[in-house]
Parts: C-alpha cells; structure tokens; sequence
C-alpha cells in the first residue's frame, strides 16, 4: 500500500502541474476562439527549456544560481505531506501542516533572495509585491487549516475530508467557505489573473514573472515546474475537502477536481482583465475573511454557539 502510494504521488507530481497550466491555456483559447497548442504543450516546453543553456548575470553571486534548486526542492519536499491522487500523504505526521507551509515559505524565501541577487530594481519591486502577498495569504492559510482540523482533533492532512462528519449542519458551509479560500490562495500563489498575469511583459506591472527575468533554460524549467507543482498541492487540498472520506474512487474524483479548477482558472483568466495594483490587497483579504468565517463557523460547532 505504501508502494502505491508513493509511486502514484510520484507520479502525479511528474505531470499533472503540465496538465494544469496546458488546460488553463487551452480554456482561455476556446473563449477566445481559437483552437489552441495541445495542453502537453507545457510539457514540451519544459522539455525544451532543459536542453537550453542558460545566462547569469556577472552581478550575481552564488545564491542565484543555486535558487532555482533550492525552492524546486523545497516544493518537492512540501509535496511528500500533501495527499495527493492516492488520497494519501508519503509522510503523514501531525505537523504536517507547519513543515508543508514552511518548506513552501523556504522556496518563496529563496525565490525573493536569488531576484534581488541580481541587483535589478524591477525584481527587487517585484519581490517587495510577492512577499506582502504570502504575508496575508499564509495567516489565512494556518487559520483555515487549523480550525478544520480542530473539528475532529486529529492534526493532519487526513482529517479534512471528514469536515461533513465532524461539523454536521455546519459542515457544508465550511466546506464552501473552506474552498472558496483554497482556490483563491490558488490564483494567487500561481501568480494567476486577477492578482498576476503570467502573460504580461510589462515590468511595472509584472509579480512573479519580473522575478525570474534573468532565468533561463534548465532553471527556468526547473521555476516553471515549481509554480505548477505548488498550483496543484493547493488544488490537491480542495479535493481533500470535498472528496468524502474513504471513497472507493478517489482518484477519479481527484483528477476531475483537477481538471476542472483547471478549467475554472481558464475561464476567470478569460472573462476579466487583471485588478489595478492599488486593489490587490483588497481582493486578497477576500481569502482572509473566507478563513475567518471558517474559524467563526468551527468555533459555534466546538463551542455550541
């Protein structure tokens, strides 16, 4: 069982974050009417990327060259306690929840450091944007977390498919309030429209995109499956929540999970333009309240309010 486990984590984590962002590009072609790249077309992009060589700055010092392998192998790792299309963790400890968050913030911490190493002033504004982002996000995040798994005690990653059973009449709710949060943590953790725009080349106004300007070839292949990678343990939480405990066909409800938040980031990239600068941190304190209900809706289930 273990076998399996690990194998089919090892997996997924190998090719669904291609499978992600080729959906999410071939969403946005059909509204906008066009048929589009095949959505392996990440994959052969990263193929690609790998066999290139790559330029670094004589500004740059050794932190950059080595950031790209430190934040892929910090996500990497932060994966080994999400469970992924086996429904399972490959390490399911009670503090899963601190070390999945602070291996993710060790990957964020070095991204930052290897953009300013550079000495550009746009990475450097860019880097100043991603780290006000994770400081609201990641409080939302431990709050969400926390208050679904006091429901049932158990501290770990396995407890957030049992929210219907421990919460009753509130559990529903939590759920929806739960996802809601989770997906926009997904936008903006993957740097995704409205928050971000991936596809921008304006510096003034590009997040995490201005950060890996002086990237190329393996380390940028290496960055790219990062983001995918960090997009899909996000997504693999919310089908944790939904997907009830202990069904017998998990990984079919997972990948149409994947697929469709996929398809939904598609479409939201497809029907609105990116908020103005001054309104992200509204948009994103949006996630804050959603975790703030969360806890409010656990504290009456816990304390019969």
């Amino acid at each position: 069982m273990k076998g399996f486990i690990i194998l089919s984590n090892i997996i997924a984590v190998m090719f669904l974050p291609f499978l992600m962002t080729g959906i999410i590009r071939k969403t946005k072609a059909f509204w906008g009417g066009r048929y589009g790249a095949s959505v392996f077309q990440p994959l052969y992009d990263f193929i690609k990327l790998i066999k290139k060589d790559f330029v670094i700055s004589n500004t740059a010092s050794a932190v950059f060259r080595l950031t790209p392998l430190i934040s892929f192998a910090a996500v990497i790792t932060a994966a080994l306690f999400i469970p992924l299309i086996s429904g399972n963790a490959i390490i399911d400890i009670p503090a899963g929840l601190i070390v999945f968050a602070y291996f993710l913030a060790l990957g964020k911490f070095f991204s930052c450091i290897g953009a300013m190493d550079t000495g550009s002033s746009f990475e450097g504004m860019g880097t100043s944007r991603e780290a006000c982002f994770t400081s609201i996000v990641e409080p939302a995040f431990f709050i969400i977390m926390g208050s679904v798994m006091a429901l049932s005690g158990n501290y770990t990653f396995e407890s957030l498919s049992k929210i219907a059973e421990n919460a009753g009449s509130y559990g529903v709710l939590i759920i929806i309030f739960a996802v809601l949060a989770l997906f926009l943590m997904v936008l903006i953790e993957g740097c995704r429209v409205p928050v971000d725009d991936p596809a921008t080349h304006l510096e003034l106004t590009m997040i995490h995109e201005v950060m890996i300007l002086d990237n190329s070839g393996f380390d940028l292949a290496l960055i790219s499956w990062s983001a995918g990678i960090k997009m899909l343990l996000i997504t693999s939480l919310i089908a944790k929540i939904i997907i009830p405990d202990g069904n017998p066909f998990y990984a079919l409800y997972y990948l149409m999970i994947v697929f469709l938040i996929s398809i939904i980031i598609g479409t939201v990239e497809s029907s609105m333009a990116r908020i103005r600068m001054s309104h992200v941190f509204e948009f994103i304190f949006i996630m804050s309240s959603f975790a703030l209900i969360v806890m409010s809706l656990t504290a009456a289930k816990v304390f019969g309010g």
